[in-house]
C-alpha cells in the first residue's frame, strides 16, 4: 500500500493539479472515491489558477475539513476545531516554505501569461511544486496524529 506521500506524488507526477493529489491521497480514508477527490480539488490548482493560496494548500485544508469540519450548525467544537486546525496548518506551511500563497512561494505571477511561462521555463510546476505537495502531506500527517 502506497504512503499518503507516495500516492500524492504519482498523482501530481501524472500532471494532476497540486489540490488534486494532495486531496486524492487521504480520499479512502475520508470516504471520497478518487472520483470525487480529483473532481473535488480540480478548480484549485496554481492558486486557484491566479497565483492565490497555493492549490497543495487549499487541497490540505479540504482533507482537514472532511476530517474535522463542521456539519450540524449547533456543532461549534467542531467550527473551533477546524479554525484552529487551518490556521495552524496554514502558520506551519508558511514556517517551513516561506509562504502559502503561490506567487510568493513561485516568485512570479500564474494569473498571467509571463508568470506562467516563467513557471515553465524555471521547471517550477516540475521541481518546485511537488516539494509544496509533499510538504502539505506531511504536515495533514502531523496535524492528525497531534
Amino acid at each position: 500500500m502506497l504512503s499518503h506521500v507516495d500516492k500524492a506524488e504519482n498523482y501530481f507526477a501524472q500532471k494532476y493539479h497540486c489540490s488534486q493529489a494532495v486531496l486524492v491521497a487521504f480520499a479512502d480514508e475520508l470516504g471520497l472515491t478518487e472520483e470525487q477527490a480529483l473532481k473535488l480539488g480540480g478548480c484549485f490548482g496554481a492558486g486557484m489558477c491566479k497565483g492565490e493560496v497555493c492549490g497543495a494548500c487549499v487541497g490540505a485544508l479540504m482533507v482537514l475539513g472532511l476530517k474535522y469540519g463542521q456539519c450540524r450548525i449547533e456543532d461549534l467544537e467542531s467550527r473551533r476545531k477546524t479554525n484552529k486546525v487551518t490556521e495552524h496548518f496554514l502558520d506551519e506551511f508558511s514556517k517551513v516554505n516561506g509562504s502559502y500563497l503561490c506567487k510568493e512561494l513561485l516568485g512570479c505571477d500564474l494569473a498571467t501569461e509571463a508568470g506562467r511561462k516563467h513557471a515553465r521555463e524555471h521547471g517550477l510546476f516540475t521541481e518546485f511544486c511537488p516539494k509544496m505537495v509533499v510538504s502539505a502531506v506531511e504536515l495533514i500527517e502531523k496535524l492528525m496524529c497531534e
